[in-house]
């Protein structure tokens, strides 16, 4: 108990050191070491990585729920996931002491629309935080099978995660790209790399509509 109260009181001093000055000047961009990415560019292609993955139909969704890939959002580095991500992709952020994004400014990659993110019961589901590959297409292409662990680590990877338009994020629900692609074309072949990545990542396979689709927007980019 006594250790988990000094990393909470270490994160918070670390966090008022970051706001310090940034404040003083009535702006604070949120650091790129809030949340990173851990690198899964080994040199090839997306087209070369999707060649590279098994092509089946979706399984069956039963058994499937939220609480599959862990309960609500992780928090053991401190911070929870969403409020992570939230620092990593908006600017403009600020943070108060509980580790909170409490407001900032989204460059909605879904959409190309700027988004004022503010904390609060009625605003903060303009900024959602999107699973790229959804959780329920994950469980339906091979997640079902990986340990609760691997799962849990699915749900919470910032490979996987994004800040975006809440109305965009509802419209796309466990779509995968035969059934949704982001409104705002110039980001689709960033969006299909994600999702090829993830997959690959996770050992995961795409259904031949979904792999059709993929190829279809990375002939365009």
């Amino acid at each position: 108990m006594k250790r988990y109260r000094l990393r909470r009181l270490v994160t918070l001093i670390v966090l008022l050191l970051m706001v310090a000055v940034p404040f003083a000047n009535g702006h604070f961009d949120a650091p790129s070491f809030m949340l990173t990415e851990p690198s899964t560019n080994d040199g090839r292609s997306t087209a070369a990585l999707l060649a590279e993955l098994p092509v089946k139909g979706r399984a069956p969704k039963t058994g499937y729920e939220r609480a599959q890939f862990g309960n609500g959002w992780d928090s053991s580095l401190g911070c929870d996931t969403r409020n992570r991500v939230l620092a990593r992709d908006l600017t403009v952020v600020r943070i108060d002491t509980e580790c909170r994004v409490i407001s900032g400014s989204l460059a909605d990659p879904y959409t190309g629309k700027t988004i004022a993110f503010l904390r609060g019961a009625t605003t903060s589901e303009a900024v959602q935080i999107d699973h790229v590959v959804a959780l329920s297409n994950a469980w339906q292409t091979g997640a079902q099978g990986l340990p609760y662990e691997r799962r849990v680590l699915f749900g919470n990877d910032p490979l996987n995660l994004l800040a975006v338009d809440g109305a965009a994020n509802q419209q796309k629900a466990d779509g995968d790209a035969a059934t949704w692609l982001p409104p705002n074309r110039p980001f689709r072949c960033q969006y299909v790399d994600r999702q090829v990545r993830v997959k690959q990542k996770y050992a995961l396979w795409v259904t031949p509509a979904e792999r059709d689709a993929i190829r279809r927007v990375l002939a365009r980019c």
